[in-house]
């Protein structure tokens, strides 16, 4: 039997999942405030959907999306730009001994939803969910 990426184990600590969260909060505090000094990122609005973090802790990989959709590519190429400045912002703010190697990707959790629904919506899919 083939193995999934998300599910090829017992799934993530509870450390993992706090320090996920943790560097998620501060991630979308200093996307909102401004706080890089890269004029092009802070005048995209950002959404930090998630954080999954390595069980070492030393990589955290951020899915993102840009407020509206627009502009997906290019908010990954910023970030992945002030990456560094980023790493060091939440490694200030989390408190951990080593700060993670950030990674970012998009977010395709609301493309998923909207397929989902699309499903739903289908004639013979209703018609077993009827029955």
């Amino acid at each position: 039997m083939a193995k999934n990426k998300f599910h090829d184990g017992p799934g993530p600590s509870q450390r993992q999942l706090r320090v996920g969260e943790l560097i998620r909060r501060t991630l979308s505090e200093v996307l909102a405030r401004g706080d890089v000094h890269d004029p092009d990122l802070n005048r995209m609005s950002i959404t930090v959907g998630e954080v999954r973090t390595s069980p070492d802790l030393k990589i955290a990989t951020a899915y993102v999306l840009p407020l509206g959709g627009k502009g997906q590519e290019d908010v990954i190429e910023l970030l992945a730009r002030n990456k560094h400045e980023l790493r060091r912002m939440v490694g200030k703010k989390v408190g951990l001994k080593f700060s993670p190697d950030l990674r970012f990707r998009l977010d395709d959790t609301f493309d998923r939803l909207d397929d989902t629904r699309r499903m739903f919506e289908q004639d013979a899919v209703r018609r077993d969910l009827d029955e």
